[in-house]
């Protein structure tokens, strides 16, 4: 018999991924999808088309695009919905009563208009009293799905917590840490995506390895920078969730981001490219609420700058790649932009 359900709401490729990890698992697991005609197709297909073809979804996964459905008798929730409508969705929950004991977020972006982390959100709408956990690392749904070797964090304030997520979804190709740092995983997890941007550009340029190198590796300390800010550890920033999730991100052809940047290096329009996309690209909106948090807490962010006038300023990368380089001289160190 299996235990209480798990809700997962966002039926996406990461979505459906964490769905099938948690079945496996041997957990009771809902899984919500917003538009119901598609809610349908994963039905009855028993497959993700859009986002995972070819990977078979259990018969015993609960699909369904009535929200109140997907929560009913579930004291634990994932959140995989975009970053941008974390709040709205939250919201919908709690404005009907529903009260969740844990809330995991697998998403990563920081909320555009209120500058808040996704753990931030969650608490902001269902109240102080639910633990919150953040899964973060480098991880594409692409190849989680087919059971290759995968690593991920757990992060809670709460070790309990986070030790109780770590168990469920630790598996025999999916190994799960954990950690106490959520500001820093969270950060890690969605900070990278602007970065990743910015090596899509470098790859689109044709600029070479050397210059991917160097941008992961000054991408890196700014997004350390910024965590220092906030109270991140860190070395949280030297793990999974920081450099892995980096690393992964900005060189794999499976990165949403990646392939974003890399279409604006060879010379089209965001809007072109996004109008093409099925996924969300976090990077774009996750780039603007970073310039902004950055500039409040009055940290140096170049290549998130350089990202910004870019995306939304319409600056060529050409253009915005010789800003940097042509930057005042600089001692190497984590905190020296």
């Amino acid at each position: 018999m299996k235990s209480t359900p798990v809700a997962v709401i966002g039926a996406g490729a990461w979505g459906t991924t964490l769905a099938m990890i948690l079945n496996r698992r041997g957990l009771a697991v809902r899984l919500w999808e917003f538009f119901p005609e598609y809610a349908r197709v994963l039905d009855l297909t028993r497959e993700n088309p859009k986002f995972l073809p070819g990977v078979q979804i259990a018969a015993d996964i609960e699909i369904t695009s009535d929200l109140n459905r997907a929560v009913e008798g579930c004291r634990n929730l994932v959140m995989v919905v975009p970053s941008q409508r974390m709040r709205s969705v939250a919201h919908r929950l709690a404005a009907g009563g529903y009260q969740p004991e844990v809330v995991v977020s697998a998403s990563k972006g920081i909320e555009q208009d209120s500058l808040l982390r996704m753990s931030e959100v969650l608490v902001a709408e269902f109240g102080e009293k639910i633990e919150t956990c953040a899964l973060s690392g480098p991880s594409h749904a692409e190849e989680v799905s087919r059971n290759l070797p995968s690593t991920l964090v757990a992060a809670s304030r709460n070790k309990e917590v986070a030790q109780r997520v770590q168990d469920w979804f630790m598996g025999p190709s999916v190994r799960v840490y954990t950690s106490e740092d959520i500001v820093g995983v969270e950060l890690g997890g969605s900070l990278k995506n602007v970065i990743a941007l910015a090596s899509g550009v470098v790859d689109g340029l044709g600029l070479g390895d050397n210059a991917k190198a160097a941008l992961i590796t000054r991408g890196l300390a700014e997004i350390i920078r910024l965590g220092k800010a906030l109270g991140a550890r860190t070395e949280t920033f030297s793990g999974l969730s920081g450099l892995g999730d980096l690393v992964v991100t900005c060189m794999s052809q499976h990165s949403r981001n990646r392939r974003v940047g890399e279409e604006l290096g060879r010379g089209k329009k965001l809007k072109e490219i996004l109008s093409n996309m099925e996924m969300v690209a976090e990077g774009v909106d996750t780039s603007r609420s970073a310039f902004m948090l950055a500039k409040r807490l009055g940290v140096e962010m170049p290549i998130t700058e350089q990202m910004n006038r870019v995306l939304f300023e319409d600056v060529r990368p050409a253009d915005a790649l010789s800003e940097l380089m042509l930057r005042a001289r600089k001692e190497e160190r984590d905190d020296a932009p």
